[in-house]
C-alpha cells in the first residue's frame, strides 16, 4: 500500500470516498507517524488519539451508509493550540492555561468537525502567538524537520512542522503579523492568511484583535484551498466576520493561470538584510511569472518601511488589553492563594509565574503605549501609519492585480540564535506585517531552496481584501511551473529524522 502519510489531502479524500482506504486506516497511519517522529520534532502539545479514531469511524460509517462525503471527509489535521476544543486541552503555549479544558468549540473547530475533518491534536506555538520561532512556548521549542537545530517559524511552528514531517496533511494556523506565512516559508509548505474577517475568530484566544486571523496550512495550494473553503464564511458569533460569499478559492486553485495578470514586485522588500539565496530564488520566481505570461512591474509602497514599528506598538497595545482577563480568578493557573493574600497579590503572583518573558515584554510595551500622556505619541501615531499603509496598498492595487515579495528575509535560523535579541527576531516578520495592518489576503508558497544552506525559501503573494482567489490562481500556476525544478524530499532522507 502507498504510504498514506505521503498523500495530499485531496488524494486522501478521494481514496476514502471511493472505498480504496478507510478513514480509520488513514488516521492510524498518521498517529503512527506522530508516535515515530514527534519526540524529535515536538510539533504536538496534545494528541487526541481516541477522539481522532472515533471521528474516523464515524466517517467510515457514513460512507458505508452511502451518504455523500464532503471534499475533506476523513482527512487528518493538526490544529494550532490557540483554538478552543471542547473536551481537549487548549493552552495557547502558556503555563497560565496549562491543563485548561474548554467547555466549547471555536467556530473553526466546529466547522472542521462538521466537514468530517479528523482533528489529530493540538500543535505547539509561541505563547499567546507572540513570537517568530516557536521558541517562546512554555512547553519547549519545535524543530524544523529540514534541520532540527533550526526554527520552524512562529508563532505557528508546530502546525508547519507537522506538515513538513508528514505527521498531518493539513493544519490550521493563525496570522497576526505573519505567523502562518513565515512558518510556511521556512518549512517549505503553503500557508494562507485570508482577508481579515474571512475566517471567524470566535473561540480563537485573542492576541491582537484587529490583526489576528486564522487560516489554512498545507503542503499544496489545492489542499490549502479546500481547507480554506471549509473554515471560511460569515459567523454571527464574530462581530468582525464579513457577511459576504467566500471567494471561489478551490476553483482558482484548480485552474491557476497568470496569463495577462498584472503583478507588482514590492520595491521596499529587498536590499540590505536579505539573504542572497532568498533573493536569488525570488528573482527566479519573478522571471518565471513573466514566462507564464504575467505583466510584471516594480511597485513602491514607501510606508511599508514604517510597518514594523507601527505593528510593535499596535499589537502589544491590544495584547495588554486582551491578556488582562488572565487574572487567576476565573480560569487557568492560580498561584499564592493560601488565604493570606489579597486578590491583587494572587493576580500578580499568577501572572509572574504564568506568563513567559516575551508575553511580559509585550504587555509592558502595550501598557506604556496606551498610558496617559503617551497614547497620542505612540499608539495614535501607529494607527496613522496603519492608514498610510492601507493607502499604499490601495494605490498599488489600482495598477496591479497582486503584489509579490520574499516571505522572509532569510531562511530558517538556528534555534537560540536570536533568543536574546528581540529586534533581530522581530525582523523575521518584516515582509508579512503590512498585510495584517491593512487586512488584505496573502499566501506563502515554496519557490525553491537557498543554494547556500539548502533550506526552503517562500514566495509571498498579496491580494486585495476579499480577492483571496487571486492568491490561489497565482500560487497554483507557480506551483505547477516549479514542480519539475524541486520537490519536498522524503523525510527519511533528512539526517535529523
Amino acid at each position: 500500500m502507498t504510504d498514506l502519510t505521503r498523500l495530499t489531502a485531496a488524494e486522501i479524500a478521494a481514496q476514502i470516498a471511493s472505498g480504496e482506504v478507510t478513514a480509520v486506516e488513514v488516521t492510524e497511519a498518521h498517529l503512527a507517524r506522530i508516535e515515530a517522529v514527534d519526540e524529535k520534532v515536538h510539533a504536538f502539545l496534545h494528541v487526541d488519539r481516541e477522539g481522532a479514531l472515533a471521528q474516523a469511524r464515524a466517517v467510515d460509517a457514513k460512507r458505508e451508509r452511502g451518504e455523500e462525503l464532503g471534499p475533506l471527509a476523513g482527512v487528518p489535521l493538526a490544529l494550532k493550540d490557540i483554538f478552543t476544543t471542547k473536551g481537549i486541552p487548549t493552552t495557547v503555549g502558556s503555563k497560565i492555561l496549562e491543563g485548561w479544558i474548554p467547555p466549547y468549540d471555536a467556530t473553526v473547530t466546529q466547522r472542521l468537525r462538521d466537514a468530517d475533518v479528523i482533528i489529530l491534536g493540538k500543535t505547539n506555538m509561541d505563547e499567546f502567538a507572540m513570537g517568530s520561532s516557536t521558541e517562546n512556548s512554555a512547553f519547549g521549542p519545535t524543530g524544523n524537520p529540514w534541520d532540527l537545530t533550526r526554527i520552524p517559524g512562529g508563532s505557528g511552528g508546530g502546525s508547519s512542522a507537522s506538515l513538513a514531517s508528514f505527521q498531518a496533511p493539513l493544519a490550521i494556523g493563525t496570522d497576526t503579523g505573519g505567523s502562518i506565512r513565515q512558518p510556511a516559508a521556512v518549512t517549505g509548505t503553503v500557508g494562507v492568511k485570508p482577508t481579515y474577517g474571512g475566517v471567524s475568530r470566535y473561540g480563537m484566544v485573542a492576541f491582537s484583535s484587529s490583526l489576528d486571523q486564522g487560516g489554512p496550512c498545507a503542503r499544496t495550494v489545492l489542499d490549502a484551498a479546500l481547507l480554506h473553503e471549509v473554515i471560511a464564511g460569515h459567523d454571527p458569533m464574530d462581530s468582525t466576520s464579513i457577511d459576504e460569499p467566500v471567494p471561489a478559492v478551490v476553483e482558482a486553485a484548480r485552474n491557476g493561470s497568470v496569463r495577462g495578470m498584472r503583478i507588482g514586485v514590492v520595491k521596499e522588500f529587498a536590499g540590505e538584510g536579505y539573504q542572497a539565496g532568498v533573493m536569488q530564488r525570488f528573482n527566479e520566481s519573478v522571471e518565471l511569472l513573466r514566462e507564464l505570461g504575467a505583466e510584471v512591474e516594480e511597485i513602491s509602497c514607501p510606508s511599508f518601511d514604517k510597518a514594523l514599528a507601527a505593528y510593535y506598538l499596535i499589537a502589544p497595545s491590544e495584547c495588554s488589553s486582551n491578556l488582562a482577563r488572565f487574572d487567576a480568578m476565573r480560569y487557568g493557573l492560580r498561584v499564592g492563594d493560601d488565604g493570606t493574600k489579597s486578590a491583587e497579590e494572587v493576580t500578580a503572583l499568577t501572572r509572574a509565574e504564568g506568563f513567559g518573558a516575551e508575553v511580559k515584554r509585550r504587555i509592558m510595551l502595550g501598557t506604556y503605549a496606551l498610558s496617559s500622556g503617551y497614547y497620542d505619541a505612540y499608539y495614535g501615531s501607529a494607527q496613522k501609519v496603519r492608514t498610510l499603509i492601507k493607502r499604499d496598498f490601495e494605490k498599488a492595487f489600482e495598477r496591479v492585480d497582486v503584489l509579490i515579495s520574499p516571505t522572509t528575509p532569510t531562511t530558517a535560523f538556528p534555534i537560540g540564535e536570536r533568543a536574546d535579541d528581540p529586534m533581530a527576531m522581530y525582523l523575521a516578520d518584516l515582509c508579512t506585517i503590512p498585510t495584517n495592518l491593512a487586512g488584505n489576503a496573502a499566501m506563502s508558497l515554496p519557490c525553491g531552496l537557498a543554494p547556500e544552506d539548502g533550506l526552503p525559501v517562500g514566495l509571498q503573494i498579496i491580494a486585495p481584501a476579499m480577492a483571496d482567489d487571486r492568491l490561489y490562481k497565482v500560487g497554483a500556476a507557480v506551483e505547477a511551473a516549479l514542480a519539475d525544478k524541486w520537490g519536498h524530499p522524503l523525510i527519511e532522507e533528512a539526517p535529523s529524522l
